[in-house]
């Protein structure tokens, strides 16, 4: 099966946030994805897309991210790239679910509701992040888009 890949830039506003959102919903329901993996996608979405406007591009207005969603046989790949500092993914922490503090809990529900978890610098040099997750679904599921 060929892969299907949308994709959407959107101002970094948090008032975007909620067509971040519906853009996922939006591409999972027209692919047929089932519940848990289109939940997953959609919450991932929120906190990744936040992150990006607050920490990325430190709520500097005129800045865009981009949000590609590729859908595969087996596989859906969602990838966020900013125009923010450089982000090292491998500095946060590992929190205990159980742990009072304010903040924190986007990288930690990325990491659990996905099979994979990468940021990298845009290849280009230009300045940016690339944030990659991927998220494995059952053969069939994305039958619709393929």
């Amino acid at each position: 099966m060929d892969a299907s890949t949308f994709s959407i830039t959107l101002p970094s506003q948090l008032r975007m946030l909620s067509v971040a959102r519906s853009f996922v919903d939006a591409v999972c329901q027209a692919c047929r994805l089932d519940r848990g993996t289109s939940h997953a996608l959609i919450i991932v979405t929120g906190e990744a897309f936040s992150n990006v406007i607050r920490h990325a591009h430190e709520n500097q207005p005129g800045r865009q991210i981009e949000i590609q969603l590729q859908i595969l046989a087996d596989t859906v790949v969602l990838t966020f790239i900013d125009q923010g500092a450089p982000f090292d993914l491998n500095a946060v922490p590992m929190l205990p679910p159980g742990e009072l503090r304010i903040g924190g809990r986007g990288v930690y529900l990325m990491r659990t509701l996905m099979d994979e978890l990468s940021c990298g610098p845009c290849p280009s040099g230009e300045r940016g992040n690339i944030l990659r997750m991927v998220k494995r679904c059952h053969a069939g599921d994305a039958r619709a888009c393929g």
